[in-house]
């Protein structure tokens, strides 16, 4: 089983005094388990076993780097990340200190952790926080007695691990791979620069006492296949890269103890798209960044809410090469059937299932190249009449159409999308308010909209300046993402901030964009322009038409409905986010569970806009928890509601303790009157109305205080 270790995490205030002459003092509080973190979810893959700690008890282990503990004494897995328990993300190397019961925690950034056996966490940031120009890659760590040397880009660092003090550190003027010391001596080893050593007794900050005393050899530690001397045992993997452990007999023979463990999670970190479609989460694994020489392992990552699956990989002598994953979409009329775009051409699916695939050879798909392994597939969409939709950028007849009934092709010329125009196709949707299908070039300086009428073939192309509300042009150098909001404004996310083109612009013709001005309630008539500056990568609209926006090195804004109120700024530094970079957001509509696909991996919060109803019924409008008990201080939430529903929460004689607006089709409610003192015991009734004020229905809460 998999343990959750979230509910007996402490993080211990604790400070710590750096003593070498070249780290400064720092002092760090470290962050407590909030209530705020327990409604993020992080899903690390634990694909990729790198290195094995042994502890006498649990084995720590480090796998696509993240990190789990197996105990094979009760069969628990316990999985740790930055909701829970660590500091950071992307672990580079682990090592276990016996004389202290910790483990060194060493991070990409040189971020350092110091993690006990039952889950208190203390931050070493002194290397990670450090301002240089030198090179902070953290290389190894070797443990001796109570210290751990860290190798780095420029020495090695002696760190306590009993109270995460750095004792020294030693600036060698070179990268060290690796140290070890032996015989009296402390030896540094640089791939760069051979064996350097200096005897123990001698200043090891002088860079003077250390020598050359030898080639570089490489370390042959084997962090994969390790021996346990307190079990008697050997920890290492199976053929599909499980944790395992075996014992031998004197004959060499070996008896595994496990067919092999692993936490559950996704095949890899890679998420580019994530989809949600029929109450599973879809991520593709492809990048786009690098359109030619991105190459990433075709993966189709699925979440049904419990487990992942993989979808197949296609296996086929004609295809050269399934990789970088680009786009999916999913057949209304046939549930499992998944097309997916890719930088080899197009590949369907059924049931997870690889059908075929369709490439220049079988297709009007073609290469902008010159090059067989690139038909590039950037988006693919259905329409309502079961046609599939793609785009093939570089090529002049980008937009293609299959029939999936007939399974004929048809080609579509336009001089809008020929040349630059449609280098980087992407970001396709087809609208449900006016049926067009809109897309975006992403091209450098001949950044595109484009509004494509699949029953005229009428193209519509905006850009690359456009002008504002206010006749001021805006010209991005790129356009990452297009969506269209509840309202019918179909909004892009650019390098300078987001715009959209308004319904009314749409219905009329107009090509004037909105910068939406926020107000800055200062007495001035003055405004913002919102997010004006921002590189943004991705939008997703939510039950509640509040804009998720995710950045480029900055994290994810939640806009309000009104588009004049900042309701959350993410980050990594205040959040669990596993990366300020968001390459998508898709959300579950059903749950209101916001996913991010960073380029550090898969992340979730926990939304509080779910899909608004067609209609509140006394079977669809529930609230929860229900009863609410006296050791319960969260929110109370009801749910199954029209959108911008209006509520008012009574007491049974009638008397009113709350009211206001749904978001989407939730409404949440403290559990305290106008007054925010807590509601007495009692039952009180919801009563909903739709934004129209048409009477909708009533649900009853119970409180016992």
């Amino acid at each position: 089983m998999v343990k959750d270790i979230c509910k007996h995490i402490i993080r211990p205030n604790f400070r710590h005094t750096a003593l070498s002459a070249l780290l400064t003092a720092l002092a760090l509080t470290a962050n407590a388990q909030t209530g705020d973190n327990m409604k993020w979810k992080i899903y690390q893959s634990f694909n990729d076993i790198t290195e094995i700690e042994p502890t006498g008890k649990e084995v720590f282990v480090l796998a696509s780097n993240g990190i789990y503990s197996y105990n094979p004494a009760d069969a628990t897995i316990t999985t740790y990340d930055k909701t829970n328990s660590l500091s950071d993300i992307s672990i580079r190397h682990i090592a276990w200190n016996k004389a202290e019961k910790k483990l060194v925690i060493a991070y990409d950034n040189a971020n350092i952790d110091l993690l006990t056996r039952d889950g208190q966490t203390t931050n070493v940031p002194d290397i990670y926080l450090k301002q240089a120009t030198f090179d902070k890659t953290i290389n190894d760590i070797y443990i001796y007695d109570n210290f751990a040397y860290i190798s780095t880009g420029f020495g090695i660092v002696k760190l306590n691990v009993r109270d995460g003090s750095i004792t020294d550190s030693y600036q060698l003027g070179f990268a060290v791979d690796y140290c070890y010391i032996e015989n009296g001596s402390i030896y540094a080893a640089s791939r760069s620069e051979g064996l350097y050593s200096c005897t123990t007794d001698k200043n090891l900050i002088d860079r003077n006492n250390w020598s050359r005393t030898g080639e570089y050899t490489a370390k042959t530690t084997d962090r994969k296949n390790v021996y346990d001397e307190s079990g008697g045992y050997w920890w290492t993997t199976t053929e599909d890269g499980r944790l395992t452990y075996y014992s031998t007999d004197e004959d060499g023979n070996k008896t595994y103890m496990t067919q092999g463990v692993s936490p559950e999670g996704p095949a890899s970190n890679n998420f580019y798209r994530i989809y949600f479609n029929d109450g599973k989460l879809y991520g593709v694994s492809g990048i786009w960044s690098q359109i030619i020489d991105g190459n990433r392992k075709g993966e189709i990552h699925v979440f049904d809410g419990d487990s992942w699956a993989e979808f197949e990989t296609p296996r086929n002598n004609k295809i050269n090469s399934f990789v970088d994953v680009l786009c999916l979409d999913f057949d209304p009329a046939d549930p499992g059937h998944v097309m997916a775009g890719t930088k080899s051409g197009l590949y369907e699916f059924k049931d997870n299932a690889f059908v075929r695939n369709y490439d220049m050879d079988n297709s009007l798909l073609r290469s902008g190249i010159n090059d067989y392994n690139y038909t590039i597939v950037t988006s693919v969409k259905f329409d309502g009449a079961g046609n599939l939709w793609v785009l093939n950028p570089m090529v002049d007849d980008a937009i293609k159409r299959l029939s999936t009934a007939s399974g004929e092709w048809q080609s579509f010329t336009h001089n809008e999308i020929t040349g630059e125009s449609n280098y980087e196709l992407s970001n396709a949707f087809i609208s449900p308010t006016n049926g067009r299908m809109w897309f975006t070039n992403s091209f450098y300086q001949q950044t595109r909209l484009f509004a494509y009428d699949t029953a005229t073939d009428e193209i519509n192309s905006y850009g690359p300046v456009y002008t504002n509300q206010n006749g001021t042009p805006v010209e991005p150098h790129y356009v990452y993402a297009a969506t269209e909001d509840r309202e019918g404004n179909v909004w892009i996310g650019t390098d300078v901030g987001p715009l959209y083109l308004s319904a009314e612009s749409i219905r009329t013709g107009s090509a004037t964009f909105t910068q939406y001005t926020v107000p800055r309630n200062d007495g001035t008539n003055y405004g913002d322009y919102l997010l004006d500056g921002i590189d943004i990568r991705a939008i997703a609209i939510d039950g509640g038409n509040r804009k998720w926006i995710g950045t480029n090195d900055n994290g994810v804004f939640l806009i309000s409905d009104d588009n004049n109120t900042q309701i959350q700024h993410f980050t990594t530094d205040n959040s669990p986010l596993m990366s300020d970079i968001v390459q998508s957001i898709a959300i579950d509509g059903t749950t209101g569970e916001v996913f991010f696909a960073t380029d550090k991996g898969l992340c979730s919060y926990a939304g509080d806009a779910t899909e608004p109803v067609a209609e509140m019924t006394k079977d669809n409008v529930y609230a929860y928890p229900n009863p609410v008990r006296p050791d319960y201080t969260g929110l109370i939430t009801i749910v199954g509601l029209t959108y911008d529903a209006d509520i008012k929460i009574v007491t049974s004689n009638g008397a009113l303790v709350n009211e206001g607006r749904s978001t989407g089709g939730t409404y949440t409610w403290d559990g305290c009157d106008l007054d925010g003192k807590r509601v007495a015991s009692g039952v009180y009734m919801v009563m909903t109305a739709t934004s129209a004020g048409e009477k909708g229905t009533v649900c009853k809460i119970a409180v016992v205080n």
